[in-house]
Parts: structure tokens; C-alpha cells; sequence
């Protein structure tokens, strides 16, 4: 494996700057596109396609956190993420703080602080492991949870194909792969299996998106007490904060919008099955932006992993 600590750019062009304002101005360019799209009609634009641009935005939005690493570190990073945009779905979600959101405090709580950790383990992860590699080990929790949720004999056979290619890593961990980073990575997983399980419950009681607000409100909240040493940079560096910005519209303003779009148009099985394409596209997405070339092995495990999740989510509607 090639595991950069600091990606490729950071490398070519110092780590006081880490993510460029080209990168900026093109999540602002394509927010600006898709609300113009918007207003004419959203549903001239293939729905696949909307849910695999917001896959490639979360990726891209992730190779490119690493960058800001070095300056304000993995707790920095996703504290100014989730913070700006939590203030961003704020403003564009406007929920309403009723009594439901004080009847459902403990619920949005437990939301919210296992969103905030959950996010938190994931960087820390990719700051050791390959991207490809993390979230293909994160990928397994949603997995596990949904096959196990079923209770089929045959969704039991495609988790243990996605456990045997996690298998074939293990010879790995400890020298090419970070044994700390992969357990952050395994942590992150069980933080989106808890996820899932926990915004099912949300949705029930909170009407539309208003449950996520919540929760990313609460999150920059849990996150800001183990960040606060590392705030100072984007105060004194105008350009850490426009990077920082454009990190939340990729990471999260401009999936979210994609995704909610698209799920207007789409199946529960052809959303599920196009969703499985995201390990995949983070192990392409690293190697483009961060130069991690992958080998043979991590390329079969990768490939038994979203095999299985495809398998699990094709079977499962019929």
C-alpha cells in the first residue's frame, strides 16, 4: 500500500494553505449550478447520476480534509466541517424547534453525539489508512445492519463474503496498514450501523430533515470542547476558512441536496445499489488525489465488500 500521511498536494505545496481556493470556488460553482437547475427542472438531470456526483463530493470532500490535517489536526478538521454545516442546513432546512424536539431530547442527543463520533473516528482514520481502505471497513457496519435486520439465510452468505475480503487484510494490519487507524476505521463503521438504526427512529418522530439539523447542531457541540486547541488557524488565515467552507459544501451541503433530489426519483433498491459504489469510488477517488495506489489485495477486498452489499440490497427487494 502507498499510505501518505500528507497527501500529494500538501507535499507540492506546504501545509499553511492545505486545500486551494480552486477547490473552493468549484463547490461554490456547483451549488450555484444546481440551484439554477433547480429552479428550471430538477428532474431534467438522471437521478443516478445526482446520487453518484454526491458519492464522488463526499470522497473528494474527504481526500481533501486530509490536507488539512498537519494545520488543524482530525479533530479540527471535522469539528469546522460539521459546524459549517450544520449552519448551512440550518438556514437552508429551517426546522422548527417545537415541543417534539424537547419530547425527543435524549433521542436527538444520542443522534447527534453519535453522528459527532462517528465523523470524528472516520478522519482519524484516514489519517493513517489508505481512503480506500477506511471506508470500505466503515461500509461494513450499514451492512451488518441491514443483513442482520433481515434474518435471511442468504443475506447471512453475502456478509460473510464481505468478511472474508476484510479477512484478506489482516495479514496487513500492524505493517502496511496502521493497526490504530484501522481501529478507528472498524469504530466508524459501528458509529454508521448506529447511525442507521438511530435515524430511523429520528425520522419517525421529526418531519422531513429537521432530525439532521438537530443532530449536526448537537454534534458541533460534543466535537468543540476536544477541538478548541485546534480552532486558532482559521481565525488568523482567511484561507483556511474559505478551505474549511468549501470542505462542508462538499462533504455535506452538496451531497445532501444531490441525494434529496435524486430520492425523489429513485427505488429504494436502485438507490441502495448505486450507494454500494462508495468504497469503490473513494479507492479511486484516493489514488487520484492522493496518490494511494492500492494492490491486488486491497482491490479484492474492496471488490468482495461492495459485491456483497450490491448481492445483499438486489435480494432484498424481491
Amino acid at each position: 500500500f502507498a499510505i501518505p500521511r500528507i497527501s500529494t498536494f500538501a507535499r507540492k505545496h506546504g501545509t499553511s494553505v492545505v486545500i486551494s481556493k480552486h477547490w473552493t470556488r468549484t463547490a461554490l460553482g456547483i451549488l450555484l449550478v444546481m440551484t439554477k437547475q433547480h429552479a428550471h427542472n430538477t428532474s431534467s438531470v438522471s437521478a443516478p447520476a445526482m446520487v453518484m456526483l454526491a458519492i464522488v463530493s463526499i470522497q473528494v470532500g474527504a481526500a481533501l480534509a486530509i490536507d488539512l490535517f498537519p494545520t488543524l489536526g482530525a479533530i479540527g478538521t471535522v469539528f469546522w466541517r460539521v459546524a459549517i454545516s450544520a449552519l448551512l442546513l440550518l438556514v437552508l432546512i429551517r426546522p422548527a424547534f417545537d415541543r417534539a424536539v424537547w419530547d425527543h431530547r435524549g433521542l436527538l442527543l444520542a443522534y447527534g453525539v453519535g453522528l459527532g463520533a462517528m465523523n470524528w473516528c472516520f478522519y482519524e482514520a484516514i489519517a493513517r489508512i489508505p481512503l480506500g481502505i477506511a471506508v470500505t471497513i466503515e461500509f461494513m457496519g450499514p451492512l451488518t445492519v441491514g443483513v442482520l435486520s433481515s434474518r435471511r439465510p442468504i443475506d447471512l452468505v453475502w456478509l460473510a463474503v464481505a468478511l472474508a475480503g476484510l479477512l484478506m487484510l489482516t495479514p496487513d494490519v500492524g505493517s502496511d496498514l496502521d493497526g490504530i487507524g484501522v481501529a478507528y476505521a472498524v469504530a466508524a463503521g459501528i458509529g454508521w450501523g448506529l447511525f442507521v438504526i438511530l435515524s430511523k427512529r429520528v425520522n419517525k418522530v421529526l418531519p422531513g430533515s429537521s432530525g439532521l439539523v438537530f443532530g449536526m447542531l448537537i454534534s458541533s457541540a460534543m466535537l468543540f470542547p476536544f477541538a478548541i486547541g485546534h480552532l486558532a488557524p482559521v481565525f488568523v488565515d482567511m484561507r483556511l476558512l474559505v478551505s474549511v467552507a468549501g470542505l462542508a459544501l462538499l462533504a455535506t451541503t452538496i451531497p445532501f441536496y444531490l441525494e434529496f433530489a435524486a430520492l425523489k426519483q429513485l427505488t429504494a433498491q436502485t438507490y441502495g445499489v448505486l450507494i454500494t459504489m462508495e468504497p469503490v469510488v473513494a479507492a479511486v477517488v484516493g489514488a487520484l488525489v492522493l496518490g494511494e495506489v492500492l494492490g491486488v489485495t486491497a482491490m479484492i477486498a474492496i471488490g468482495c465488500v461492495t459485491v456483497a452489499a450490491v448481492g445483499a440490497t438486489m435480494t432484498r427487494e424481491r
